[in-house]
């Protein structure tokens, strides 16, 4: 996994989804973010999630799990698809956008991994098969307080898959890890 990224970047990047976002909501509009700086423009997987700021709930969280864009353009696209593209929730408005808080998983290269090889609160899990696949960050198992064995469950339920396919030899089952931040800890 590269470096973990300066109290400095973070906020930077918190920015860049927060003005894309802005932007984007107000006049349909995706602002670029040109830089100069190595780590924001190298390609990472990025998760971006939306928080209701008083009460924590969910009101958005798409990603990739490939790096595929520079960080910086990859943080731009993601506050945007989770505002606008997550299927679980109405477009995000601009009225609720100083209700929200931002979030950001910044993830390492996906592992095939066995499920016994899982560790809860470090690794993130992906589970592909067929068609069908799904994915929680490492938060996920912690804030529901899973153990393993939930963990891997409910990925198959998430991925639309019957109980207990991550059994099956067919299934591919990845970790990864996962720098996360979010706007909460910026606010004094």
């Amino acid at each position: 996994m590269s470096t973990q990224l300066s109290a400095q970047f973070r906020l930077k990047l918190l920015r860049v989804a927060r003005q894309s976002l802005e932007n984007f909501l107000e006049n349909g509009e995706r602002i670029q973010f040109p830089t100069e700086i190595p780590e924001l423009l190298e390609k990472r997987a990025v998760f971006v999630t939306l928080r209701n700021r008083e009460h924590g709930d969910l009101r958005g969280c798409i990603g990739q799990s490939k790096p595929r864009y520079p960080l910086i353009e990859a943080v731009a696209k993601t506050a945007i698809s989770s505002a606008v593209d997550d299927t679980r929730f109405p477009s995000l408005t601009l009225d609720e956008l100083p209700d929200l808080l931002i979030e950001i998983n910044v993830l390492s290269p996906l592992a095939p991994s066995k499920p016994e090889d899982v560790k809860i609160g470090k690794h993130g899990l992906m589970i592909n098969k067929g068609s069908k696949g799904a994915l929680f960050l490492p938060e996920v198992a912690v804030s529901n307080g899973w153990d393993l064995h939930t963990f891997l469950e409910e990925l198959c339920r998430k991925a639309d898959l019957p109980e207990g396919s991550w059994h099956d030899r067919e299934a591919e089952l990845y970790v990864f890890e996962s720098e996360a931040w979010g706007e909460n800890e910026f606010l004094s």
